[in-house]
């Protein structure tokens, strides 16, 4: 017997459509950048994303051709995020928070014919623009400025565009977007995403499980759209007809704070080190803010701490904790706790919602380690390896696949973790970031996590500095939270009961700051050269 179903394409323009018609009045917020609002309607969104999409053929852009944004969380931004797929485009969200030689390699690496920009970006892409070769480029004046001299006017590129021209037909397995790694070892690498992929992404990021994003939701993406596609959001927003909320170029606790008070919002992302400086604002002052008791948050990127996750339960707000990578679209998996496991305690509770949970549907996930295939028993660890239909097999124009994808065309993702018997994966540290004393290993993240449950401390990483003994020992660097007070000793204490005396740091560095990825994420890379000199104690034992 035969299928019977219909061959249909799985492309964005259905979501596009869809909204346009029958999600017409849902709206869609931004925070410009002198703090007033901007709305409109999804009716309103349907016609420039069409427009935009128009203005790109009939200026010549043909199917495939890459349009790259430096652009900020807002509503033109949204309106590129369907309108250059509707073209038969690739939407390349230029990550402006990376070094300008960054991104003029990742420009000309991806051949972006047209740049749109953000006008409050102008003096960053004012020092890539000599290294790179866009035919034209296209200014969101958003500001209240004119256009100046050389560019031209995103609202005039629309304006060539007629929203009633029909849409090219399209193929599932055409390339829709492009995000490059940050490139923290080596050149950044290009992950392209089909129209198939991010559509299957998307619907399952809308289940009720992790996320539950529905047309009764107003989101507000805190992660930036130029990291791994707005983590989906852009998508699961406009396909499901959330009420979406863009906070602009405004990241800072109080200006989001007020935003999703003001706003109602009951569905936001971003990374730990955003919802870190949240949820210090919330304990200063817990009356000030008046949240929607049905916000939950999504966090991802790097690992959220259990104190963190406990911190924002105390006040009303609801932590999911997620894990992926650009090379992902970026969901694989999410810390949500299965209904037969609902009789839990309260901390065993707390204990599976830290970790990064159980895979998503189509992603398959499996470690390896020296001894083969790693067992599912929480406590052996191994590299954890996915495949799945939006997950990359390959990098753009990269020549030879490398080490990063097996020979049988699994992804490895650098990522070291323990799976236990209910499927629940946890990260332990990433390949790198390993710490081998005595030739055991010790997980920087553990730590790290168990120390910024401390009341006094901010931020911590965990990296290895040399020991003449035991090769390499943990070394913890901290950032107090402003006015608080520990030493190292006190810090000691606060670990002992949990880990293994082996595993305690033999020093302490306090500092003023930990050193960022352009996507917010501990640069440990830079502390281990920082400190490469440095020669810890006796310790180890």
């Amino acid at each position: 017997m035969r299928a019977t179903m219909m061959d249909y394409p799985l492309t964005l323009t259905q979501y596009l459509e869809r909204a346009g018609t029958l999600l017409k009045d849902s709206e869609i917020v931004t925070r410009l950048p002198d703090k007033s609002l901007h709305r409109y309607r999804y009716g309103d969104f349907h016609r420039r994303a069409r427009q935009l999409a128009s203005a790109l053929r009939r200026a010549g852009l043909e199917r495939g051709d890459p349009v790259g944004t430096m652009m900020w969380n807002n509503y033109p931004h949204e309106e590129c995020y369907f309108g250059v797929p509707a073209a038969g485009c690739v939407l390349h969200t230029l990550n402006f928070r990376l070094h300008p030689n960054d991104i003029a390699y990742i420009a000309n690496h991806a051949g972006d014919r047209f740049v749109i920009v953000d006008d409050v970006l102008l003096p960053l892409f004012e020092k890539v623009r000599p290294e790179i070769a866009p035919e034209r480029v296209f200014v969101v004046a958003l500001s209240g400025q004119p256009v100046p001299e050389g560019y031209e006017n995103y609202e005039d590129l629309l304006a060539s565009g007629d929203p009633d021209d029909d849409l090219p037909a399209l193929d599932e397995r055409d390339a829709c977007g492009v995000c490059y790694t940050s490139g923290t070892t080596g050149r950044p690498k290009g992950v392209v995403y089909s129209h198939r992929a991010m559509v299957l992404h998307t619907m399952a990021m809308c289940m009720t499980e992790p996320f539950g994003v529905s047309q009764h939701d107003t989101i507000m993406p805190v992660v930036p759209m130029f990291h791994a596609n707005g983590w989906g959001l852009p998508y699961g927003a406009v396909a499901t007809g959330a009420r979406v909320v863009l906070p602009g170029p405004h990241l800072d606790p109080v200006s989001l704070l007020d935003l999703c008070q003001v706003e109602r919002v009951t569905f936001a992302a971003g990374v730990p080190t955003i919802w870190n400086g949240i949820l210090q604002a919330l304990d200063a002052e817990p009356d000030r803010w008046s949240l929607d008791p049905r916000l939950r948050t999504a966090v991802g990127g790097s690992a959220a701490s259990e104190a963190m996750i406990r911190g924002f339960d105390r006040h009303g707000v609801r932590t999911i904790h997620a894990w992926g990578m650009t090379e992902m679209t970026p969901l694989g998996s999410a810390g949500v706790i299965k209904a037969t496991m609902g009789e839990l305690g309260e901390d065993a509770q707390y204990d599976y919602r830290a970790k990064q949970g159980i895979a998503m549907p189509f992603v398959d996930m499996r470690l390896i380690n020296d001894a083969g295939t790693a067992p599912w028993d929480g406590e052996t660890m191994g590299e954890v390896q996915v495949r799945g239909p939006w997950i990359a097999a390959a990098y753009h124009n990269s020549g030879e696949l490398g080490d990063k994808w097996t020979e049988d065309g699994w992804l490895r993702t650098g990522d070291v973790a323990t799976i236990d018997s209910e499927g629940y994966m946890k990260i332990t540290d990433r390949t790198k970031d390993l710490i081998k004393s005595g030739g055991e290993w010790i997980s920087s993240v553990d730590l790290e996590n168990a120390l910024m449950g401390h009341p006094a401390v901010s931020e911590a990483a965990v990296i290895a500095a040399r020991h003449e003994k035991w090769d390499e020992r943990p070394l913890a660097v901290i950032v107090l939270k402003e006015g608080a007070e520990a030493d190292a000793d006190a810090l000691q204490g606060h670990l002992a009961g949990d880990f293994a005396k082996w595993w305690l740091p033999d020093d302490y560095l306090f500092v003023d700051e930990i050193p960022r990825t352009s996507t917010g994420k501990f640069l440990k890379s830079a502390l281990r050269e920082r400190f490469e000199g440095l020669l810890v104690g006796e310790g180890g034992g």
